[in-house]
């Protein structure tokens, strides 16, 4: 969410950064906010001089109470319900406006950093750098379902009678495998200097709508029928969440964490193949990382974080890319995102394993989360990003260490946490 005086006086600018992402439907949002602004403004300075000339008139009553002058006292009494009466009406106006108000800056897109390449959606996000040698082996990789199969690590129709379609059962060596990953992208993290965290896996709607847009809410959460919950889609919610209506000393930051959780997101399985493998699912596991720093040092902080994830899967030996996101593919709290994109040998392509935004302080606006130095009181800037999400990082691992007899080779990096185990070989 912007800063209301920054778009009074910066509506131009709002207004182009609007038509960047290909939004024109928003663009009356900003002259109705404005008018809000003003009217509000109106009423407020309209309440104070009320407020003044009851206090006013407040003090004169006491006066004539004790001269014994109590038929001027019963006047201004009255002059004081009738202004009490105004007041009111005037809070009541001013709540209501204060309220749409909010509702409309809510859906106004944040302002994307200039570096951002314009585009009308996915299609024209932008390739910036490739890590790794991307490689066909010359032989055939099967597709990631039935090699996980083959390795007896996977059961999805047992998960489909109870629980339906986009839930799954891993078992065995894949089962390990996938922990593996979870654990090592967490040891990975903690050797960064970042402090590990399990959050709640459920939040209420007023940490929802401080995190996210109304349409990624939408798309995304489970809502608990009958409560003020909902099921996380990422722990991004949740740990940033922690920090609502917070002041942090300046002196603690930046505030650097990872976290693990299961998330669960509506999406379902598309059509063939995907609906009997791991690819797009309603529950899956995640290692995260969040930063909160002063507004100075959050592109640093980005630009750090995604490498760490590039890290993490060359270690695996996975190729991966960074992918720029377009001003059309931009969620609107974002001032810049990127994905990290691995190889898929068997699809000869890149599929996304994980996704890199700095929010500039428009969760901390949303949330009041803010900190306090020698310069005064200000809104921090909050980073996140994917350190490992799985299966999806599970089926890259897979595909890349596929050997031509069927078995799955483990990277080195995660044999500590399989007994030593090197290799993952079909069940005869």
């Amino acid at each position: 969410m912007l800063d209301i005086k920054f778009v009074r006086e910066n509506s131009d600018i709002v207004k182009e950064n609007i038509k960047k992402k290909f939004q024109d439907e928003k663009l009356p949002l900003v002259d109705r906010v404005i008018e809000l602004d003003a009217k509000i403004r109106e009423l407020k300075q309209e309440g104070d001089t009320l407020r003044k000339k009851r206090n006013d008139t407040s003090a004169l009553i006491g006066s004539l109470m004790r001269d014994k002058k109590k038929e001027e006292a019963e006047e201004k009494k009255n002059e004081v319900k009738v202004i009490n009466d105004k007041l009111v009406k005037i809070e009541e106006e001013e709540k209501n406006l204060s309220d749409e108000l909010r509702e409309k800056m809510l859906v106004i897109p944040n302002i994307m950093d200039e570096s951002v390449p314009i585009g009308k959606d996915d299609s024209e996000n932008v390739e910036i750098e490739r890590f790794g040698e991307p490689r066909v082996p010359d032989y055939e990789i099967p597709y990631h379902a039935d090699i996980i199969l083959a390795l007896n690590g996977m059961d999805k129709e047992a998960a489909g009678r109870t629980s339906g379609e986009g839930f799954y059962y891993l078992t065995g060596d894949i089962a390990r495998l996938h922990e593996a990953m979870l654990s090592y992208a967490r040891d990975y993290m903690i050797d960064k200097g970042f402090t590990f965290c399990i959050p709640p896996f459920m939040i209420r709607s007023n940490v929802v709508t401080g995190v996210m847009s109304f349409p990624e809410m939408e798309a995304m959460m489970y809502k608990i029928e009958g409560e003020d919950l909902y099921l996380i889609g990422t722990s991004e919610h949740s740990m940033i969440g922690r920090f609502k209506e917070q002041i942090i000393k300046e002196e603690e930051l930046p505030i650097t964490l990872t976290s693990y959780s299961p998330c669960f997101r509506k999406e379902g399985g598309s059509h063939g193949l995907e609906e009997r493998g791991l690819y797009r699912v309603h529950q899956f596991e995640k290692e995260e990382m969040i930063v909160l720093c002063k507004p100075e040092d959050s592109m640093d902080w980005y630009e750090k974080m995604w490498r760490y994830t590039v890290e993490v899967f060359r270690n695996m030996n996975v190729p991966v890319r960074q992918l720029e996101c377009c001003s059309g593919d931009l969620a609107d709290l974002k001032v810049k995102s990127c994905d990290v994109e691995a190889w898929s040998p068997r699809q000869k392509k890149y599929f996304e394993v994980g996704s890199c935004s700095t929010l500039g302080d428009a969760q901390a606006r949303r949330l009041g989360i803010r900190t306090k130095g020698e310069n005064g009181t200000y809104f921090v800037h909050t980073i996140n990003n994917t350190v490992v999400a799985s299966p999806r990082g599970l089926i890259a691992v897979i595909e890349n260490n596929y050997q031509k007899d069927g078995s799955v080779v483990i990277p080195e990096v995660l044999r500590p946490y399989m007994g030593g185990k090197k290799v993952i070989t079909p069940k005869k």
